[in-house]
């Protein structure tokens, strides 16, 4: 009797299968694994929890509108991939954007490659397939570097043979993580490249790459221009601007007193030398013309 029973549920397909208590599968060594591991299946959206190892915790709220309303009309096209933790419950390795849009619309199943793997792993396969998406900013890169290099304890040779990609490559990504961390945000954020962030990185002195960081955001600068910037501060040749000479207490006396006179905050320049100007402000023609007025002793 339970084998008929048994050959019946696997006549019901792998829905069937993966929902018979007497058929839970939570190793590849167990019977019937090789129907369900690398099998797509529809799954069931509340049988399916998010990855806490996803590198990624922001998502754009547009492009997952975006992508909720081509799912709304064409359906998922791209099956998420999830392991198998408990009996009829999933957690996802990757595909959270698509996970996600399809609850935004609220669709009851999603299609599913199945896998079963430890922490680890799962881990592992999520870092590795964040990595090859084609729209993460330069930190976050360099963040899931770190993380397979630091928590699945892999060299960087093992790293650079696992994601395919060369060993300077992945040394120069972990070397932005080095920028001050405003920095690190504005790289994120879109306000500068990797190129400017790899020429700031030549920089130990922080205060010293906020300064040029500052210079790039209010000047715009080119990767180019930001080099030689970091050249020329490097070799002592970035120019400083000169600290105005201090006015004597006398004359900022006097000042208050003309500020006083004319009902408006009176400004000196002075130049070494000890010469320099007196300038009033003026708001209106007809302030202008009260300044006018009080200059002439009217």
């Amino acid at each position: 009797m339970a084998k008929a029973t048994k050959k019946k549920a696997l006549g019901r397909g792998l829905s069937a299968l993966l929902n018979d208590p007497e058929n839970d599968i939570k190793s590849v060594k167990d019977k019937n694994a090789d129907q369900v591991v690398g099998s797509i299946v529809e799954l069931p959206l509340d049988t399916v929890e998010v990855n806490p190892f996803q590198p990624r915790t922001s998502f754009n709220k547009e492009a997952l509108q975006d992508l909720a309303s081509s799912i709304r009309e064409l359906g998922v096209i791209q099956p998420i991939t999830v392991r198998k933790i408990d009996f009829n419950k999933y957690q996802l390795v990757s595909g959270e954007r698509r996970y996600r849009a399809s609850k935004l619309v609220g669709l009851k199943t999603i299609p599913a490659y199945i896998r079963i793997a430890n922490d680890q792993e799962s881990l592992e396969m999520a870092l590795v397939e964040n990595i090859q998406r084609q729209d993460l900013d330069p930190i976050e890169i360099a963040l899931s570097y770190q993380r397979l290099l630091e928590e699945i304890d892999l060299t960087q040779e093992q790293l650079s043979d696992r994601i395919g990609k060369n060993r300077s490559t992945i040394s120069n990504y972990l070397r932005l993580l080095k920028l001050d961390p405003i920095i690190q945000t504005g790289m994120r954020d879109g306000f500068l490249s990797m190129g400017h962030g790899r020429a700031l990185i030549n920089l130990s002195d922080h205060e010293v790459q906020l300064g040029i960081y500052e210079k790039i955001i209010s000047e715009n600068l080119s990767v180019r221009e930001t080099e030689k910037l970091v050249k020329e501060s490097q070799s002592g040749k970035t120019k400083s601007k000169p600290k105005p000479p201090s006015i004597p207490q006398h004359i900022k006396q006097d000042v208050k007193e003309f500020s006083s006179y004319f009902g408006a905050k009176v400004d000196v320049k002075m130049t070494k030398k000890g010469n320099g100007k007196l300038i009033i402000p003026f708001s209106s023609q007809e302030d202008f013309e009260r300044l006018a007025k009080l200059i002439q002793g009217e």
